[in-house]
C-alpha cells in the first residue's frame, strides 16, 4: 500500500452560498491527493506525461458524509491499495479539523499510451517506483 497525507485550506471561491464546498470541487481535491502521492514516490504527473503516458479517470465514486466549510482546514488522504495492471485505483478520505472523516471517494484511471491512444499495463518506471515505496498494511 502507498499512503499519502496533504492538507488544504478551504477557500471561499470552493463554496456555495452556504458556505459549504461545493460537490464539484472536491474532484480537484482528489486530483491533488493523485499529484502529490506520485511526487511523494519520485516523480511528478508532468513527469509521467512527458514519458508519453496519459492517465485518464474511468471512474469516480464519493460518499459525502459531512460538509466540508469555508476556511477549514482538510486534511485529504490519498491510498493505492492494490499493485496497478492497465488500471490504477486510488481511495480517498477527507478529513475536518476536528479529525472526522467527512468524505470517502474512489478514482480508477488507466494508463494511455499519448502517442498510440492505446491502453497499456502499467510502464515499468512507474512500477518500480511503486513496488519501491510499498509498504504492507
Amino acid at each position: 500500500m502507498i499512503h499519502t497525507t496533504h492538507s488544504i485550506r478551504v477557500r471561499y471561491a470552493e463554496t456555495d452560498p452556504m458556505k459549504y464546498v461545493y460537490y464539484g470541487n472536491y474532484a480537484a481535491y482528489f486530483e491533488l491527493g493523485r499529484v502529490e502521492l506520485f511526487r511523494s514516490i519520485g516523480i511528478s504527473y508532468d513527469e509521467i506525461e512527458k514519458l508519453g503516458i496519459w492517465l485518464p479517470v474511468s471512474d469516480y465514486n464519493i460518499k459525502y458524509l459531512k460538509p466540508a466549510l469555508y476556511d477549514q482546514k482538510l486534511e485529504i488522504h490519498t491510498y493505492v491499495k492494490k499493485i496497478p495492471g492497465v488500471r490504477i485505483e486510488f481511495e480517498y478520505e477527507i478529513y475536518n479539523e476536528e479529525k472526522i472523516k467527512i468524505t470517502e471517494a474512489s478514482t480508477t484511471l488507466f494508463f494511455l499510451n499519448a502517442e498510440t491512444n492505446k491502453v497499456i499495463k502499467c510502464p515499468d518506471f512507474l512500477m518500480k517506483l511503486i513496488e519501491e515505496n510499498w509498504k504492507e498494511n
